[in-house]
Protein backbone atom coordinates (compact mmCIF):
# COMPACT_ATOMS: atom_id res chain seq x y z
CA UNK A 1 0.00 0.00 0.00
CA UNK A 2 1.48 3.34 -1.06
CA UNK A 3 2.14 5.37 2.20
CA UNK A 4 0.81 9.17 1.06
CA UNK A 5 0.07 10.86 -2.25
CA UNK A 6 3.33 13.38 -1.05
CA UNK A 7 4.81 15.43 -3.45
CA UNK A 8 8.09 13.57 -4.98
CA UNK A 9 11.32 14.64 -3.53
CA UNK A 10 13.56 15.91 -5.92
CA UNK A 11 17.38 15.25 -5.88
CA UNK A 12 20.07 16.88 -8.58
CA UNK A 13 21.43 13.46 -9.20
CA UNK A 14 22.46 11.71 -12.81
CA UNK A 15 22.07 13.06 -16.19
CA UNK A 16 18.63 14.20 -15.55
CA UNK A 17 16.61 15.46 -12.66
CA UNK A 18 15.51 12.44 -9.94
CA UNK A 19 12.11 12.46 -8.67
CA UNK A 20 11.64 10.30 -5.77
CA UNK A 21 8.00 9.18 -4.30
CA UNK A 22 7.28 6.07 -2.22
CA UNK A 23 4.63 5.08 -4.31
CA UNK A 24 5.97 1.87 -5.79
CA UNK A 25 2.96 -0.14 -4.27
CA UNK A 26 3.32 -4.06 -4.76
CA UNK A 27 7.40 -3.85 -4.12
CA UNK A 28 9.41 -5.34 -1.47
CA UNK A 29 12.26 -4.34 -0.13
CA UNK A 30 12.87 -8.11 1.08
CA UNK A 31 12.96 -10.38 -1.84
CA UNK A 32 15.04 -13.13 -0.26
CA UNK A 33 12.73 -13.28 2.75
CA UNK A 34 11.36 -16.68 0.97
CA UNK A 35 14.05 -18.26 1.82
CA UNK A 36 14.34 -17.26 5.81
CA UNK A 37 10.21 -18.55 5.43
CA UNK A 38 12.01 -22.46 3.92
CA UNK A 39 14.15 -22.26 6.95
CA UNK A 40 11.62 -21.88 9.04
CA UNK A 41 9.63 -24.57 7.23
CA UNK A 42 12.49 -26.76 7.35
CA UNK A 43 12.85 -26.20 11.38
CA UNK A 44 9.14 -25.62 11.99
CA UNK A 45 10.35 -22.97 14.51
CA UNK A 46 7.92 -20.21 14.85
CA UNK A 47 5.07 -22.67 14.62
CA UNK A 48 7.15 -24.30 17.43
CA UNK A 49 6.78 -20.85 19.48
CA UNK A 50 3.75 -20.00 18.65
CA UNK A 51 2.30 -23.27 20.24
CA UNK A 52 4.13 -22.43 23.57
CA UNK A 53 2.32 -19.15 24.12
CA UNK A 54 -0.68 -19.11 25.39
CA UNK A 55 -3.57 -16.68 23.85
CA UNK A 56 -4.00 -14.12 26.16
CA UNK A 57 -6.98 -12.35 24.04
CA UNK A 58 -10.45 -12.62 25.83
CA UNK A 59 -11.86 -12.70 21.96
CA UNK A 60 -10.45 -14.30 18.87
CA UNK A 61 -8.04 -11.68 17.36
CA UNK A 62 -7.53 -10.90 13.68
CA UNK A 63 -3.72 -12.63 13.58
CA UNK A 64 -3.31 -15.72 14.50
CA UNK A 65 -0.73 -16.12 16.94
CA UNK A 66 1.37 -18.67 14.18
CA UNK A 67 1.50 -15.64 11.95
CA UNK A 68 2.08 -13.21 14.86
CA UNK A 69 5.35 -14.92 15.75
CA UNK A 70 6.26 -15.49 11.92
CA UNK A 71 6.03 -11.91 11.51
CA UNK A 72 7.89 -10.47 14.60
CA UNK A 73 10.98 -12.74 13.73
CA UNK A 74 10.97 -12.60 10.25
CA UNK A 75 11.19 -8.58 10.26
CA UNK A 76 14.11 -9.25 12.93
CA UNK A 77 16.16 -11.41 10.44
CA UNK A 78 14.71 -9.00 7.47
CA UNK A 79 16.63 -6.28 9.68
CA UNK A 80 13.92 -4.55 11.14
CA UNK A 81 14.06 -5.16 14.20
CA UNK A 82 12.13 -2.01 15.83
CA UNK A 83 8.23 -3.10 16.07
CA UNK A 84 7.35 0.30 14.86
CA UNK A 85 8.26 -1.02 11.65
CA UNK A 86 5.33 -3.03 11.31
CA UNK A 87 3.46 0.22 10.61
CA UNK A 88 4.11 0.07 7.32
CA UNK A 89 5.60 -3.59 6.46
CA UNK A 90 2.40 -5.10 7.79
CA UNK A 91 1.50 -3.99 3.95
CA UNK A 92 4.24 -5.39 2.63
CA UNK A 93 2.85 -8.03 0.12
CA UNK A 94 6.02 -10.47 0.22
CA UNK A 95 5.93 -10.60 3.76
CA UNK A 96 2.07 -11.49 3.69
CA UNK A 97 2.67 -13.78 1.88
CA UNK A 98 5.40 -15.48 3.84
CA UNK A 99 3.08 -14.96 6.46
CA UNK A 100 0.69 -17.18 5.06
CA UNK A 101 -1.65 -13.94 3.09
CA UNK A 102 -2.17 -13.40 0.28
CA UNK A 103 -0.04 -10.28 -0.43
CA UNK A 104 -2.36 -8.03 -2.07
CA UNK A 105 -6.20 -9.08 -1.46
CA UNK A 106 -5.43 -10.94 1.89
CA UNK A 107 -5.46 -8.52 5.25
CA UNK A 108 -2.70 -6.86 6.26
CA UNK A 109 -0.62 -8.45 9.17
CA UNK A 110 -0.75 -6.99 12.75
CA UNK A 111 0.32 -3.46 13.57
CA UNK A 112 3.06 -2.79 15.96
CA UNK A 113 0.19 -1.96 19.18
CA UNK A 114 0.01 -5.85 18.13
CA UNK A 115 3.57 -7.29 18.15
CA UNK A 116 3.97 -5.48 21.79
CA UNK A 117 0.89 -7.00 23.51
CA UNK A 118 2.74 -9.94 22.16
CA UNK A 119 5.59 -9.65 24.04
CA UNK A 120 3.96 -8.45 27.26
CA UNK A 121 1.39 -11.53 27.06
CA UNK A 122 4.58 -13.66 28.70
CA UNK A 123 5.51 -14.56 31.67
CA UNK A 124 7.87 -16.71 33.40
CA UNK A 125 6.58 -19.93 32.40
CA UNK A 126 6.06 -18.84 29.40
CA UNK A 127 9.39 -17.92 28.28
CA UNK A 128 10.85 -21.37 30.15
CA UNK A 129 8.19 -23.15 27.52
CA UNK A 130 9.78 -20.62 24.36
CA UNK A 131 12.99 -21.89 25.40
CA UNK A 132 12.46 -25.38 25.65
CA UNK A 133 11.36 -25.30 21.86
CA UNK A 134 14.15 -23.32 20.92
CA UNK A 135 16.78 -26.53 23.02
CA UNK A 136 13.95 -29.00 21.21
CA UNK A 137 14.50 -27.61 17.52
CA UNK A 138 18.36 -27.69 18.28
CA UNK A 139 18.51 -31.23 19.12
CA UNK A 140 16.69 -32.24 15.79
CA UNK A 141 19.11 -30.60 13.65
CA UNK A 142 22.21 -31.53 15.44
CA UNK A 143 21.19 -35.12 14.59
CA UNK A 144 19.92 -34.41 11.08
CA UNK A 145 23.72 -35.89 9.47
CA UNK A 146 23.00 -38.67 12.50
CA UNK A 147 23.40 -39.21 16.29
CA UNK A 148 26.27 -37.20 17.48
CA UNK A 149 28.97 -38.90 19.97
CA UNK A 150 30.20 -35.92 21.63
CA UNK A 151 28.52 -32.57 22.70
CA UNK A 152 30.44 -29.33 23.16
CA UNK A 153 28.63 -26.71 25.09
CA UNK A 154 30.11 -23.22 25.08
CA UNK A 155 28.80 -20.97 27.79
CA UNK A 156 29.67 -17.45 27.37
CA UNK A 157 27.88 -14.20 28.78
CA UNK A 158 27.47 -10.87 27.30
CA UNK A 159 26.72 -7.42 28.17
CA UNK A 160 23.26 -5.43 26.99
CA UNK A 161 23.39 -2.07 27.59
CA UNK A 162 19.50 -0.97 28.97
CA UNK A 163 18.23 2.60 28.88
CA UNK A 164 15.63 3.94 31.37
CA UNK A 165 13.99 2.06 34.01
CA UNK A 166 13.61 -1.56 32.91
CA UNK A 167 12.94 -4.31 35.22
CA UNK A 168 16.09 -5.72 36.11
CA UNK A 169 18.72 -3.15 34.93
CA UNK A 170 21.14 -2.33 36.71
CA UNK A 171 24.57 -0.48 36.73
CA UNK A 172 27.83 -3.32 36.09
CA UNK A 173 30.96 -1.73 37.09
CA UNK A 174 33.32 -3.78 34.82
CA UNK A 175 31.12 -2.90 31.58
CA UNK A 176 30.62 1.27 32.74
CA UNK A 177 26.69 1.00 31.83
CA UNK A 178 23.27 -0.10 32.97
CA UNK A 179 22.67 -3.38 31.47
CA UNK A 180 21.55 -6.58 31.35
CA UNK A 181 23.66 -9.81 31.72
CA UNK A 182 22.26 -12.88 29.20
CA UNK A 183 23.32 -15.98 29.53
CA UNK A 184 24.15 -17.64 26.15
CA UNK A 185 25.15 -21.13 25.11
CA UNK A 186 26.00 -22.24 21.61
CA UNK A 187 27.30 -26.23 20.33
CA UNK A 188 30.83 -25.30 20.35
CA UNK A 189 31.07 -27.70 17.29
CA UNK A 190 28.31 -26.66 15.11
CA UNK A 191 27.86 -22.92 16.40
CA UNK A 192 24.19 -24.24 16.61
CA UNK A 193 22.64 -21.28 18.93
CA UNK A 194 20.64 -23.59 22.40
CA UNK A 195 19.48 -20.95 24.66
CA UNK A 196 19.78 -17.58 25.12
CA UNK A 197 19.09 -16.54 29.28
CA UNK A 198 18.34 -13.74 30.34
CA UNK A 199 19.75 -12.17 33.70
CA UNK A 200 20.14 -8.44 35.58
CA UNK A 201 22.83 -6.45 35.08
CA UNK A 202 24.59 -6.74 37.95
CA UNK A 203 25.60 -11.02 38.31
CA UNK A 204 28.27 -13.29 38.42
CA UNK A 205 29.65 -14.46 34.74
CA UNK A 206 28.45 -17.61 36.07
CA UNK A 207 25.45 -16.92 37.50
CA UNK A 208 22.80 -19.91 37.13
CA UNK A 209 25.05 -21.68 34.80
CA UNK A 210 24.32 -24.80 37.04
CA UNK A 211 20.75 -24.38 36.71
CA UNK A 212 20.96 -24.28 33.24
CA UNK A 213 23.21 -26.29 32.66
CA UNK A 214 20.93 -29.12 34.42
CA UNK A 215 18.16 -28.90 31.99
CA UNK A 216 20.23 -28.66 29.15
CA UNK A 217 21.91 -31.66 29.60
CA UNK A 218 19.18 -33.41 31.21
CA UNK A 219 17.26 -32.69 27.49
CA UNK A 220 20.27 -34.14 25.37
CA UNK A 221 20.87 -37.35 27.08
CA UNK A 222 17.21 -37.98 27.24
CA UNK A 223 17.33 -37.94 23.70
CA UNK A 224 20.86 -39.64 23.16
CA UNK A 225 21.76 -41.25 26.14
CA UNK A 226 24.99 -42.56 25.51
CA UNK A 227 26.31 -38.90 24.04
CA UNK A 228 29.70 -37.77 25.83
CA UNK A 229 28.99 -34.04 27.15
CA UNK A 230 31.75 -31.69 27.61
CA UNK A 231 31.75 -27.75 28.44
CA UNK A 232 33.60 -24.85 27.83
CA UNK A 233 33.92 -21.37 29.36
CA UNK A 234 35.87 -18.37 30.49
CA UNK A 235 37.20 -17.83 33.88
CA UNK A 236 33.74 -16.28 34.49
CA UNK A 237 32.68 -19.75 35.30
CA UNK A 238 35.20 -20.85 37.15
CA UNK A 239 33.04 -21.93 40.12
CA UNK A 240 33.51 -24.79 42.42
CA UNK A 241 29.95 -25.64 42.13
CA UNK A 242 30.26 -26.09 38.27
CA UNK A 243 33.09 -28.25 38.55
CA UNK A 244 31.63 -30.74 41.23
CA UNK A 245 28.32 -30.86 39.40
CA UNK A 246 30.24 -31.79 36.13
CA UNK A 247 32.15 -34.36 37.86
CA UNK A 248 29.26 -35.91 39.99
CA UNK A 249 27.58 -36.40 36.07
CA UNK A 250 30.94 -37.28 34.18
CA UNK A 251 30.67 -34.48 32.10
CA UNK A 252 34.68 -33.06 31.04
CA UNK A 253 34.93 -29.45 31.76
CA UNK A 254 37.54 -27.03 30.29
CA UNK A 255 37.50 -23.75 31.99
CA UNK A 256 39.48 -20.79 32.10
CA UNK A 257 41.05 -19.58 35.33
CA UNK A 258 42.19 -16.44 36.92
CA UNK A 259 45.60 -15.73 37.89
CA UNK A 260 46.88 -15.90 41.88
CA UNK A 261 49.95 -15.95 43.47
CA UNK A 262 50.01 -19.62 43.59
CA UNK A 263 49.58 -20.33 40.28
CA UNK A 264 52.52 -17.85 39.60
CA UNK A 265 54.64 -19.56 41.38
CA UNK A 266 53.77 -23.22 39.60
CA UNK A 267 54.09 -21.53 36.34
CA UNK A 268 57.55 -19.57 37.23
CA UNK A 269 59.92 -22.55 35.87
CA UNK A 270 57.51 -22.95 32.49
CA UNK A 271 57.85 -18.69 32.53
CA UNK A 272 61.83 -19.16 32.47
CA UNK A 273 62.68 -21.43 30.23
CA UNK A 274 60.11 -19.89 27.95
CA UNK A 275 62.09 -16.49 27.90
CA UNK A 276 65.63 -18.22 27.76
CA UNK A 277 63.91 -19.94 24.31
CA UNK A 278 62.82 -16.69 22.99
CA UNK A 279 66.34 -15.18 24.17
CA UNK A 280 68.16 -17.63 22.10
CA UNK A 281 65.80 -17.39 19.10
CA UNK A 282 66.30 -13.41 19.05
CA UNK A 283 63.68 -12.38 20.98
CA UNK A 284 60.90 -14.75 18.66
CA UNK A 285 57.65 -15.56 20.01
CA UNK A 286 57.97 -18.90 22.17
CA UNK A 287 55.05 -20.40 23.88
CA UNK A 288 54.99 -23.62 26.29
CA UNK A 289 52.78 -25.23 28.00
CA UNK A 290 52.34 -27.59 31.46
CA UNK A 291 50.34 -28.53 33.96
CA UNK A 292 50.07 -29.00 37.67
CA UNK A 293 48.13 -30.05 40.43
CA UNK A 294 46.48 -27.03 42.47
CA UNK A 295 43.47 -26.95 45.45
CA UNK A 296 42.13 -23.79 46.41
CA UNK A 297 41.34 -23.06 49.60
CA UNK A 298 37.36 -23.67 49.16
CA UNK A 299 37.73 -27.07 46.78
CA UNK A 300 37.57 -30.20 48.34
CA UNK A 301 40.29 -31.59 46.67
CA UNK A 302 42.72 -30.90 44.18
CA UNK A 303 42.38 -30.47 40.11
CA UNK A 304 44.18 -30.32 37.41
CA UNK A 305 45.32 -27.09 35.76
CA UNK A 306 46.99 -26.77 32.36
CA UNK A 307 48.97 -23.50 32.10
CA UNK A 308 50.72 -21.38 29.50
CA UNK A 309 53.43 -19.65 29.42
CA UNK A 310 54.27 -17.43 26.59
CA UNK A 311 56.86 -14.43 25.56
CA UNK A 312 55.95 -11.94 23.22
CA UNK A 313 56.84 -8.62 21.94
CA UNK A 314 55.02 -6.85 24.30
CA UNK A 315 56.24 -9.44 27.08
CA UNK A 316 55.09 -12.41 28.84
CA UNK A 317 51.76 -13.91 29.33
CA UNK A 318 50.97 -16.29 31.44
CA UNK A 319 46.81 -18.25 31.31
CA UNK A 320 45.19 -21.19 33.30
CA UNK A 321 42.87 -23.48 32.49
CA UNK A 322 41.61 -26.19 35.11
CA UNK A 323 39.72 -29.21 33.50
CA UNK A 324 39.14 -32.50 34.03
CA UNK A 325 39.98 -34.18 31.07
CA UNK A 326 42.96 -36.51 30.56
CA UNK A 327 44.41 -35.33 27.49
CA UNK A 328 47.99 -33.73 26.99
CA UNK A 329 48.52 -29.59 27.73
CA UNK A 330 48.84 -28.77 24.51
CA UNK A 331 45.63 -30.76 22.91
CA UNK A 332 43.73 -29.05 26.06
CA UNK A 333 44.86 -25.71 25.69
CA UNK A 334 44.45 -25.78 21.87
CA UNK A 335 40.69 -26.62 21.95
CA UNK A 336 40.45 -24.09 25.24
CA UNK A 337 41.40 -21.07 22.69
CA UNK A 338 39.34 -22.13 19.88
CA UNK A 339 36.18 -21.05 22.01
CA UNK A 340 37.30 -17.72 20.34
CA UNK A 341 34.63 -19.05 17.72
CA UNK A 342 32.03 -18.39 20.28
CA UNK A 343 32.59 -14.14 19.99
CA UNK A 344 31.99 -14.52 15.93
CA UNK A 345 28.92 -16.20 17.13
CA UNK A 346 27.87 -13.95 19.24
CA UNK A 347 28.25 -10.55 17.50
CA UNK A 348 26.27 -12.89 15.03
CA UNK A 349 23.13 -12.65 17.76
CA UNK A 350 24.03 -9.17 19.10
CA UNK A 351 24.99 -6.81 15.93
CA UNK A 352 23.25 -8.86 13.12
CA UNK A 353 19.82 -10.04 14.78
CA UNK A 354 19.93 -6.87 17.11
CA UNK A 355 19.49 -9.23 20.34
CA UNK A 356 20.28 -5.58 21.97
CA UNK A 357 16.78 -4.27 21.24
CA UNK A 358 15.53 -5.69 24.64
CA UNK A 359 13.86 -2.10 25.59
CA UNK A 360 10.66 -3.11 27.11
CA UNK A 361 9.89 -2.30 30.99
CA UNK A 362 8.94 -5.82 31.59
CA UNK A 363 11.85 -8.26 32.13
CA UNK A 364 9.78 -10.90 31.40
CA UNK A 365 8.77 -9.79 28.09
CA UNK A 366 12.46 -8.78 27.74
CA UNK A 367 13.43 -12.51 27.93
CA UNK A 368 10.59 -12.92 24.96
CA UNK A 369 12.29 -10.87 22.93
CA UNK A 370 15.55 -11.93 23.66
CA UNK A 371 14.29 -15.94 22.62
CA UNK A 372 12.46 -14.15 19.34
CA UNK A 373 15.84 -12.69 18.40
CA UNK A 374 17.68 -16.06 18.90
CA UNK A 375 14.74 -17.18 16.53
CA UNK A 376 15.83 -14.94 13.96
CA UNK A 377 19.57 -16.27 14.38
CA UNK A 378 18.32 -19.34 14.08
CA UNK A 379 16.36 -19.07 10.41
CA UNK A 380 19.35 -16.67 9.13
CA UNK A 381 21.75 -19.12 10.15
CA UNK A 382 20.17 -22.01 8.57
CA UNK A 383 20.35 -20.16 4.96
CA UNK A 384 24.26 -19.79 5.82
CA UNK A 385 24.41 -22.68 6.11
CA UNK A 386 22.43 -24.45 3.14
CA UNK A 387 24.84 -22.02 1.27
CA UNK A 388 27.60 -23.53 3.24
CA UNK A 389 26.98 -26.65 1.56
CA UNK A 390 27.01 -25.83 -1.87
CA UNK A 391 30.32 -23.83 -1.71
CA UNK A 392 29.64 -20.42 -0.77
CA UNK A 393 32.79 -18.67 1.68
CA UNK A 394 31.40 -18.55 5.39
CA UNK A 395 29.68 -14.86 6.23
CA UNK A 396 28.38 -12.74 8.67
CA UNK A 397 24.60 -12.83 9.05
CA UNK A 398 24.66 -9.06 8.14
CA UNK A 399 26.73 -10.32 5.16
CA UNK A 400 24.13 -13.31 4.02
CA UNK A 401 21.06 -10.49 4.63
CA UNK A 402 22.10 -8.09 2.44
CA UNK A 403 23.57 -10.28 -0.25
CA UNK A 404 20.49 -12.79 0.04
CA UNK A 405 17.89 -11.42 1.62
CA UNK A 406 17.88 -7.38 0.82
CA UNK A 407 16.52 -7.39 -2.41
CA UNK A 408 13.79 -5.24 -4.01
CA UNK A 409 10.83 -7.24 -6.20
CA UNK A 410 7.87 -7.11 -7.25
CA UNK A 411 4.93 -8.81 -6.23
CA UNK A 412 2.08 -9.86 -8.67
CA UNK A 413 -1.09 -12.27 -7.31
CA UNK A 414 -2.26 -14.21 -9.70
CA UNK A 415 -5.10 -16.79 -9.62
CA UNK A 416 -3.08 -20.00 -9.43
CA UNK A 417 -0.01 -18.73 -7.82
CA UNK A 418 2.39 -15.73 -6.62
CA UNK A 419 4.70 -14.31 -8.89
CA UNK A 420 7.86 -12.62 -7.78
CA UNK A 421 10.44 -10.88 -9.91
CA UNK A 422 13.24 -9.30 -8.49
CA UNK A 423 16.15 -6.43 -9.11
CA UNK A 424 17.77 -7.83 -12.36
CA UNK A 425 20.98 -6.52 -11.39
CA UNK A 426 21.09 -8.22 -7.96
CA UNK A 427 24.65 -9.17 -7.71
CA UNK A 428 23.44 -12.46 -5.78
CA UNK A 429 21.61 -14.12 -8.22
CA UNK A 430 23.73 -16.97 -8.75
CA UNK A 431 23.60 -17.89 -5.20
CA UNK A 432 19.92 -18.32 -5.50
CA UNK A 433 20.09 -20.57 -8.02
CA UNK A 434 22.58 -22.77 -6.31
CA UNK A 435 20.17 -22.97 -3.22
CA UNK A 436 17.35 -23.33 -5.60
CA UNK A 437 19.45 -26.51 -6.88
CA UNK A 438 20.45 -28.06 -4.20
CA UNK A 439 18.08 -30.20 -1.84
CA UNK A 440 16.53 -27.20 -0.26
CA UNK A 441 14.06 -25.32 -3.58
CA UNK A 442 11.52 -22.90 -2.65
Amino acid sequence: MPQSATPPLRLPVGPLPLAVDFLGGRLTSDGGLPWLAAADADLGLTASLAARIPDWRSRRGRHTLPELVAQRVYQIACGHEDQNDAATLRHDPLLKHCCGRLPLTGPDLASQPTLSRLDNAMNARTCYRLAQALGAVYLQERERDGIPSRILLDLDGTDDPTHGEQEGSAYHGYYGQHQYFPLLVFDGDTGHLITAVLRPGTVHDGHGAVAILKRIVAAIQARWPEVAIAIRGDSGFALPALYAWCEANEITYTIGIGRNPRLEQAVAPLLAEAEAQSRELGGAKVRLLGETAYQADSWPIPRRIVMKAEILGKGPNTRFVVTNRDASPVVIYDGYVARGACENWIKDLKLDCFAGRLSCCRFWANQARLLLHAAAYWLLDTVRRWLAAVGVPPMTLGTLRLQVVKIGGWVREEATRVRLRLASSHPSEGWWRLLAASHHPL
